[in-house]
């Protein structure tokens, strides 16, 4: 019995792989040119003693370019994939299910701290992604925001971001 292939999504008729893979490059090409505009604003070239700091990054972002350049062109030319579906609605919930947890947990570093934040995030992925139970979920996940606090704020002395509830502890 042959796979019954997957109805084109109204998402799916308005992005191809062509499209896609032509805005991806565009924006790593931009990067490059920002991270050789920058470097160059620090010094790019060679001084008395040696490379300045922005002589390798420099050239980082030129290599960027330049392969930027090469994919760019490759897709304008290339025939294969060229109006295939660069992604299926079932597929995009799979990236979709970590991506916006993801994003929650950026958004959750910025209010309730770095710590918080994780033992959420790590606790929530545990019993949703991983069906474990909500208890065995809440203590690794408070475990590893202990040891990470631990690790950074005392014993390597990084201070990361923090919230309400290490601002309430004193720190």
């Amino acid at each position: 019995m042959e796979a019954k292939p997957e109805k084109a999504s109204l998402l799916a008729r308005w992005t191809s792989h062509r499209a896609v893979d032509a805005a991806v490059v565009v924006v790593t090409f931009l990067i490059g040119i920002a991270v050789m505009t920058d470097t160059y604003r620090l010094g790019a070239g060679w001084a008395k003693g040696g490379p300045q700091s922005g002589y390798f990054p420099f050239r980082i972002g030129a290599i960027i370019c330049i392969a930027s350049a090469a994919v760019f062109a490759r897709t304008l030319v290339s025939a294969h994939r060229r109006n295939e579906a660069f992604v299926q609605w079932r597929r995009l919930r799979l990236v979709l299910a970590i991506l916006l947890p993801t994003l929650a947990y950026i958004l959750g570093i910025q209010l309730l701290g770095i710590y918080v934040a994780s033992a959420l995030f790590i606790a929530g992925f545990m019993r949703i992604a991983g069906k474990y139970h909500w208890v065995k979920s809440a203590l690794v996940g408070i475990a590893t925001a202990a040891v990470l606090f631990w690790l950074f704020e005392l014993e390597f002395l990084v201070p990361l971001p923090k919230g309400p509830l290490e601002r309430l502890l004193g720190y």
